[in-house]
């Protein structure tokens, strides 16, 4: 069996985006709770996947849907489209997730007359680690960059963006911006004890930008 690997994986992605868009199911009828939507649509994706390729099963302590590919996998209503993930490090806003994301944004229509639901696959969506990082936070760190600021600055605008950092850590990177500056991000992540993607942005400039692919 072929083993998994990132070009077969965003392949198989989008084929199967386009099966699912035209597939009827009647457990989905009437289902409104993101969740159990979500935990049908992964497992299907992952059974199609089980069947072709050889990888290494997510487990809730890696915290990674496809942990080998360094990939977490999201799906996500158009009405809304954002979902959560946990939170390990405020570095997160401003170098990344530190994994990739694999991003399906779903409309879903009931058929009342066969009593089916489906989810048609608006946007299938590839955010590469290193594009994973807050818009506004990189953004403003390379305003700060670009008018010759210093760490001083750095530590204010860390503050403005209430980047929940003691002192020490801010410091330290503040001190690693200097060295290292990092890449513009395009989700946009709320403080909160777990975080919170919102992906209005990702949707808009996929395929536009290095590191976002759009496969639909």
């Amino acid at each position: 069996m072929e083993r998994l690997t990132i070009e077969n994986f965003c392949e198989e992605a989008r084929f199967f985006a386009v099966q699912e868009s035209n597939y009827e199911e009647n457990t989905l009828f009437g289902v409104t709770d993101g969740k159990k939507i979500g935990t049908y649509f992964e497992h299907k994706f992952k059974v199609h996947l089980d069947n072709k390729y050889k990888y290494e099963e997510g487990n809730s302590a890696r915290g990674l849907d496809f942990p080998d590919l360094m990939v977490d996998m999201k799906v996500t209503s158009i009405k809304q489209p954002q979902s959560s993930c946990p939170f390990k490090s405020a570095r997160q806003k401003i170098y990344g997730l530190g994994y990739s994301l694999l991003i399906f944004v779903y409309d879903k229509f009931d058929n009342h007359n066969t009593e089916t639901g489906r989810l048609k696959i608006l946007h299938t969506i590839f955010v590469d680690k290193e594009r994973s990082a807050d818009y506004q936070t990189t953004t403003g760190i390379f305003n700060i960059l670009d008018n010759d600021g210093n760490k001083d600055d750095l530590l204010a605008f860390f503050e403005d963006r209430r980047l929940p950092v003691d002192d020490i850590e801010a410091k330290c990177i503040a001190d690693e911006i200097l060295i290292q500056r990092p890449k513009i991000g395009y989700l946009t992540i709320s403080n909160a004890l777990q975080w919170r993607l919102q992906y209005s942005r990702v949707i808009e400039k996929a395929g536009t930008i290095d590191g976002i692919l759009r496969f639909n």
